[in-house]
């Protein structure tokens, strides 16, 4: 890859966007094109500190793009919509999938590798379970607008795969990704960051109760991943595409491929922060009580078939490097 053409993240204020950036430049790129909504002060000091070559406000970016002759040589697109409680799936449908079909055929056009952000949610109540299989995409049944944008557009992508597509495409399939940069999400914050505050507030946390009597309170299981894994493994796709060794195109999970407890995870807490561990649980609100997922657990055979070998930071690890390098001290990644 060479460092002076550039490389465009979109979703580069965000969460998952900013700590890509910052990634890069621990890699030694600056050559960025950073994308998105500007316009939130709370989001600031995710991109504040990263070295890049321009800022471009997303409803521009296509008409900036088609005025500055530049060479891209990849494309991170992880800007999205990711309010799992916005139920206005006409704000989905603008952001996730037709600004995504743009960034697509932008690729395709001028013959540039891409990697996008899908998600976990397009699997809904995992009644087919977590395979990222291209058969069972029609057969998915998400339980939010959100993972129904997601799939709809992983299903545009494979029906485009038959004739224009760029030289290469992974939709990554994001599980629960934790990590620094989210303090601008409010409620759409992970777990962690909220059970640390609660934490440093009361003492205690709170956690949703189970209402199934197949699940005990806290023990509902997700596939938590660490934000640094996210980033590394979108980094050794371009690197593999810039040796010319790029895996099959596709979609792809990215989870650490085995399932932990919200319980398991808050102890993580406790423990970073040496202090006793109390528990207490409460009804799940109602507005996603029938839409809430009690097990995602990421099928990576794909992912490592296709030649990644580094191992995932365990919850454990993750959660106290999390919370004693960013969230004590408020730092950014």
């Amino acid at each position: 890859m060479n460092k002076q053409s550039a490389i465009l993240v979109t979703g580069a204020a965000g969460f998952i966007g900013s700590c890509m950036v910052g990634y890069l430049n621990k890699k030694g790129y600056s050559n960025i094109i950073i994308c998105d909504d500007f316009s939130r002060e709370d989001k600031l000091n995710n991109y504040s500190n990263k070295k890049y070559h321009v800022l471009v406000e997303r409803e521009e970016l296509f008409e900036w793009l088609a005025k500055h002759d530049i060479r891209i040589d990849f494309v991170f697109h992880l800007g999205a919509r990711t309010d799992t409680t916005e139920f206005d799936y006409s704000i989905h449908e603008r952001l996730n999938v037709e600004y995504s079909k743009q960034i697509w055929k932008y690729c395709t056009e001028k013959n540039i590798p891409l990697v996008y952000a899908s998600s976990a949610a397009t699997y809904g109540g995992g009644e087919f379970g977590y395979s990222d299989s291209h058969e069972i995409l029609d057969k998915l049944k998400p339980l939010n607008p959100y993972g129904v944008s997601k799939n709809e557009f992983d299903k545009w992508a494979l029906r485009q795969a038959q004739d224009k597509q760029p030289p290469f495409w992974a939709g990554l399939k994001f599980f629960n990704v934790y990590g620094p940069n989210e303090y601008h999400k409010g409620r759409m914050a992970s777990v962690i960051f909220h059970a640390f505050n609660q934490i440093q507030e009361k003492g205690k946390v709170r956690l949703f109760r189970s209402h199934r009597p197949d699940f005990k309170d806290g023990e509902q299981l997700r596939d938590f991943i660490y934000v640094n894994d996210v980033v590394a493994v979108c980094y050794w796709l371009m690197e593999k595409c810039s040796r010319g060794e790029a895996p099959a195109s596709g979609l792809y999970n990215l989870g650490t491929g085995k399932a932990r407890t919200f319980n398991d995870q808050v102890t993580a807490i406790f423990k970073a922060l040496k202090k006793e561990v109390n528990i207490e649980y409460f009804d799940t609100p109602v507005d996603i009580r029938d839409k809430y997922q009690y097990f995602t657990e990421a099928d990576m055979d794909k992912l490592r078939k296709a030649g990644y070998k580094e191992e995932f930071w365990s919850l454990e690890k993750g959660v106290e490097d999390y919370v004693k390098n960013f969230l004590v001290g408020h730092s950014y990644y």
